[in-house]
């Protein structure tokens, strides 16, 4: 079966098809799917492992099996196929009134987020980051922005960081990372494999390690140290909503409120480029 082909068809009658070709243990996942499917697309790889009573790598190997790439692709097929209202905010009336729910609902996530973060995560992470030698932060995908953004942010606290766009990039970085470097990895689904890998080094290393996710149960979460949640409640899975990432900023901007200290900035002049570079603005 083409790629091509298994990207045009209906995940349940795949796994039907192939059900009798599959491994017992991932006849498990295959029949949680078939007899949950909405439970099995809101859940990521981890949960959906532990919803079949199998491991992370037999989920994986069940959908490779099938005729998928991997569970990514496995889930947002299925999501497709449920027909998910990942369009539903586009067919808003044009009102005051849409406009104002719309922000009504990002102030209760903010809420939500900021109850659900253990407050002595928080301040573990605050303290590592104020101590550490240099900070490699890690992100892939469309996730890269806020690693950036990120590493901007803490050099104008006067803290060195590392950050790219390319996994080769922070892998070099944490490869030669010392004791008392620090590890930042973003994920929202908690599952994206070049951020496991840079984890798995750092751990072997010895580093200490924030997580900024959604997801509490995920590769991701089980490897950091510490993790940050950027996630106020269960939400169902969307495919377009995976792409914003507003819950992770705002967990990235707390973080760097708590960790800001103008003696350090004055001492590093962390300041300086603004000011060199403020003749270009009006």
């Amino acid at each position: 079966m083409s790629k091509k082909n298994i990207l045009d068809r209906e995940v349940l009658e795949v796994i039907k098809e192939q059900y009798d070709y599959i491994f017992s243990a991932e006849r498990k996942v295959a029949d949680f799917v078939l007899q949950n499917p909405q439970k099995a697309v809101d859940s990521n790889v981890s949960e959906l492992a532990k919803q079949s009573g199998v491991s992370d790598a037999t989920v994986v190997r069940m959908c490779h099996h099938i005729g998928y790439t991997g569970y990514y692709q496995f889930r947002i097929s299925l999501a497709r196929d449920l027909g998910k209202k990942q369009y539903g905010s586009s067919a808003l009336a044009e009102s005051r009134d849409a406009v104002e729910k719309l922000f009504q609902e990002y102030a209760q996530t903010m809420l939500a987020i900021g109850s659900r973060i253990d407050a002595d995560v928080m301040w573990n992470c605050v303290n590592l980051l104020k101590t550490c030698k240099e900070a490699h932060i890690m992100a892939v995908g469309n996730t890269c922005p806020l690693a950036q953004y990120m590493g901007f942010r803490l050099g104008r606290l006067g803290i060195k960081s590392t950050y790219n766009v390319a996994a080769e990039y922070f892998m070099n970085h944490v490869n030669l990372a010392d004791q008392d470097d620090l590890l930042i990895a973003i994920s929202q689904s908690g599952t994206s494999r070049q951020v496991i890998q840079g984890l798995e080094l750092g751990k072997e290393k010895g580093l200490k390690s924030i997580a900024i996710t959604a997801f509490a149960q995920s590769p991701v979460s089980n490897l950091a140290d510490y993790v940050l949640l950027s996630a106020g409640k269960e939400e169902p899975f969307s495919f377009y909503k995976g792409y914003a990432h507003m819950n992770e900023t705002a967990v990235i901007d707390a973080l760097l409120n708590f960790v800001t200290n103008e003696e350090l900035i004055k001492t590093t002049q962390a300041d300086k480029p603004e000011m060199i570079l403020s003749e270009y603005k009006v």
